[in-house]
């Protein structure tokens, strides 16, 4: 006697609510639209800045090639980004310590308050701030510099002048620091409380604990935050253009007058003025800095990637 098997039937398909469908759309549109914008911003700068390759010398600024003209502008931008990385890395990382792990709660709360403050002050107010407090602050300290640490490349001045690559770089990051404290922060506070009292169970210190627990959880965040504020101080125009007193020079003095300037100042500056093939080299130079960006961008991510598997084995 033979017996069949009757197939199971499967699951009715769960009805999707007008609500789910609407929003699932609506998410769909919005990173169509920021995709076609980011391609919209290629092509335009490809298309607009490919003429600028083969610019004649008078538009270069009398370079005689595009790569001479736009070198020093590149030079100028990393060094600046890079000094307003390690000054703000270590500040922010400290601060957001601080808000998430040592102050009292209340005033934990006020610090994230007027960090989160400094972030939506806008450039231009600090660049008031760099050119009428900061530059004049500073010089004395450069002048210091330069007679006493002037053997140093970095310092090897003259200082006549706040308005150095060194003050813009400051500037910068002040602006950095409140986004890479304000991330840190927020993956601080997302450490598995179980691990924490897990280490101060065990003997640990507070730093003990921190270095052990907090660290490695947050690794991968830290990384992005830092990214982040690199791609903030890559990009910033006017302070940097109100600051710096750029001469378009690859020299590694920071305390002198004469100074590299970046590719976003330059355009600020030249490009009211510009016209023909001029307005081409310009929007060149900022294709050249649009794939800065991304290629920072992608070396941030692929380092999280890889701290992310490091974690999960």
């Amino acid at each position: 006697m033979s017996s069949t098997i009757t197939p199971t039937a499967k699951p009715p398909r769960a009805k999707r609510r007008v609500g789910d469908v609407v929003f699932e759309g609506l998410s769909r549109s919005a990173a169509l639209v920021i995709l076609a914008a980011l391609a919209g911003v290629a092509i335009f700068l490809t298309a607009e800045g490919l003429p600028g390759l083969t610019a004649e010398p008078h538009a270069l600024g009398g370079k005689d090639n595009f790569v001479l003209y736009v070198w020093p502008l590149v030079f100028g931008t990393l060094l600046a980004a890079v000094i307003a990385l390690l000054v703000a890395t270590p500040l922010a990382i400290g601060m957001a310590l601080v808000i998430s792990h040592y102050a009292p709660r209340r005033l934990a709360g006020v610090l994230g308050y007027v960090i989160d403050l400094l972030a939506a002050v806008p450039s231009v107010v600090y660049g008031l701030w760099g050119i009428g407090f900061l530059g004049v602050f500073v010089k004395d300290f450069y002048v210091w510099l330069a007679d006493n640490l002037g053997f140093i490349p970095l310092f090897a001045g003259p200082a006549t002048t706040g308005r150095t690559i060194l003050t813009a770089s400051l500037v910068l990051a002040l602006m950095v620091i409140p986004i890479v404290t304000a991330i840190s922060r927020e993956i601080f506070t997302q450490t598995p409380a179980l691990h924490q009292e897990a280490a101060l169970a065990l003997g640990a210190t507070r730093w003990e604990m921190i270095r052990l627990t907090v660290f490695p959880f947050a690794r991968s965040g830290m990384v992005s935050a830092v990214m982040l504020g690199l791609g903030r101080a890559l990009g910033e125009t006017m302070a940097v253009a109100m600051v710096l007193s750029a001469s378009g020079v690859i020299t590694f003095n920071l305390i002198s007058a004469t100074n590299p300037s970046t590719i976003a100042a330059n355009i600020a500056l030249k490009f009211p003025e510009a016209s023909g093939a001029s307005v081409n080299a310009l929007i060149a130079s900022g294709l050249v800095l649009f794939v800065i960006t991304f290629a920072v961008n992608f070396a941030a991510r692929a380092v999280v990637a890889r701290s992310q598997n490091r974690s999960t084995r």
